[in-house]
């Protein structure tokens, strides 16, 4: 049957980083092994979500239990175009990691660690149960706990510290929202659990569960006022690692709160709670954009910036914020991971972080200077670009609910967000020579750089083609009866 497929993408990279485990300290041998496996996820998750567009919404029970006892995946259009987009992403961060992870980290469990992170993000946007939902978060965290320590250098070990102890307290209290919910609801099955709320008189509850789960998936995704952990968490390891940081994990926690809030959480205070949150995440991520010369760090305080940007299209819970959210997150997804792997390319070469100490590499390095410019001006969302048609509805969204202050934020962030980048590309590539440039490889590296960015263009260029899928995925975010039809049909 195909709903048994859904299973691979998870299954898959986790085979291959146990065979990786096994295979010694080989990095060669380490390469091939884990780009193959990244491959055949990516092949898997692509069938899946093409048999879904075809089919629609699908459903597998792991065990013989009924719905709503059984543990299910429950697979839409938004969980399969998540999986996918992930799965394609991570054989360009393993392609790049070839020149710029270290063989010394190689040689251990770094590509074990990635496959696993990759079996942890797929079974996160798969699963129908939230509790496992919980489980796979925790699968893909204890992989970034590996990542973030491995190499040991002084920073990593400091900041690492932190954030484990951020993401331990989280989980912490992840568990006791899923308590709350089930001694409520009685069920862990999402689509169950939604039925079942929209019998609840008692909102007051529903609304102190909702601000639990808002507590652990804004710390997750980096929203304002727990985001204090990431800049520096996030600083600490190597790009590689960075990318997968930036681009992914803090999707996730976005991902659940579309998930959660649309299912479980649809009231007025949550909303409101919502959109002044996003809001207060946008002003604090431009603030950290334009403060900061260094690069690595304007990129991460714009996946802040990101954030509340589509948090802002979820928090209306209309068929064109949550449009406009889809759009974006996946648009943010390659651009994001683009920018990081162009910056590492840049401190590889100067050995610079700061952008200021850089200079002149436009004689040098054209390609890489214009492929960076590409990729800022689809960050900034300049039309035809990618970053367009997500900001586009959004504010459609919040004007039509009269969210006018809001609309004009996200409006005058673009431009703080093109400014913060561009100025990372004018001194870099066109102020004067700082330093002397010792010639260093870094062709695999900009290879794989050059695709995302041409990942994330094409998704500008073929929105229209994707619409079908996005809007799809918003109609079940926004009429909670697409997705709870598990329990009608099984």
């Amino acid at each position: 049957m195909m709903s048994n497929i859904l299973v691979l993408p998870i299954v898959i990279p986790a085979i291959f980083a146990i065979i990786l485990i096994f295979i010694g300290k080989k990095p060669i041998i380490k390469r091939m092994v884990a780009f193959f496996g990244a491959i055949l996820t990516a092949l898997s998750a692509g069938y899946n979500l093409f048999y879904i567009m075809q089919h629609g919404i699908q459903f597998l029970e792991l065990g013989s239990w009924p719905v709503p006892y059984s543990i299910t995946l429950t697979v839409d259009h938004l969980a399969a175009a998540f999986v996918f987009t992930t799965s394609l992403l991570m054989i360009f961060i393993i392609l790049y990691s070839y020149q710029s992870i270290t063989v010394e980290r190689e040689r251990y469990y770094y590509y074990a660690s990635v496959l696993f992170m990759l079996c942890g993000l797929n079974g996160a946007f798969s699963t129908g149960d939230i509790f496992n939902l919980f489980v796979f978060f925790e699968v893909f965290l204890m992989s970034s706990y590996v990542l973030m320590i491995i190499g040991g250098t002084k920073i990593q070990l400091q900041e690492s510290i932190k954030y484990i102890l951020v993401n331990v307290i989280s989980s912490s209290f992840f568990v006791m929202a899923v308590a709350m919910l089930y001694s409520v609801t009685g069920s862990l099955n999402m689509a169950d659990i939604s039925v079942k709320l929209s019998q609840l008189n008692n909102h007051s509850i529903i609304t102190i569960v909702a601000i639990l789960f808002i507590f652990v998936f804004a710390t997750k995704a980096g929203m304002f006022p727990l985001y204090f952990w990431m800049p520096g968490a996030y600083y600490a390891p190597p790009i590689p690692i960075l990318t997968m940081f930036g681009a992914l994990l803090t999707k996730v926690g976005v991902y659940a709160l579309m998930r959660t809030y649309s299912l479980f959480f649809r009231t007025e205070t949550v909303e409101t709670i919502l959109l002044v949150l996003a809001m207060l995440t946008i002003i604090s991520g431009v603030i950290g954009a334009l403060a900061y010369r260094d690069m690595k760090k304007i990129i991460i305080y714009n996946i802040m910036i990101a954030v509340g940007v589509i948090i802002a299209g979820v928090s209306v819970l209309t068929v064109d914020g949550m449009l406009g959210a889809i759009y974006y997150v996946f648009h943010d997804i390659l651009i994001k991971a683009a920018l990081f792997m162009l910056v590492g390319i840049i401190i590889h070469i100067t050995g610079q972080t700061a952008y200021d100490r850089a200079g002149g590499l436009i004689k040098q390095y054209p390609l890489l200077g214009w492929t960076f410019f590409i990729a800022a001006l689809s960050l900034a969302g300049i039309p035809p670009l990618s970053g367009f048609f997500g900001k586009y509805y959004i504010v459609k969204a919040l004007l039509a609910e009269g969210h006018v202050i809001s609309a004009v934020i996200i409006l005058l962030s673009s431009l703080a967000v093109l400014y913060s980048v561009i100025k990372i590309f004018m001194h870099v590539f066109w102020g004067e020579e700082e330093i002397q440039i010792q010639p260093k490889p870094y062709k695999k590296m900009l290879i794989a750089s050059i695709i995302v960015t041409l990942l994330a263009v094409g998704f500008g260029f073929y929105a229209d083609a994707l619409f079908p899928i996005f809007h799809e995925a918003a109609l079940t975010l926004t009429e909670p009866s697409h997705y709870t039809q598990i329990l009608e049909v099984k």
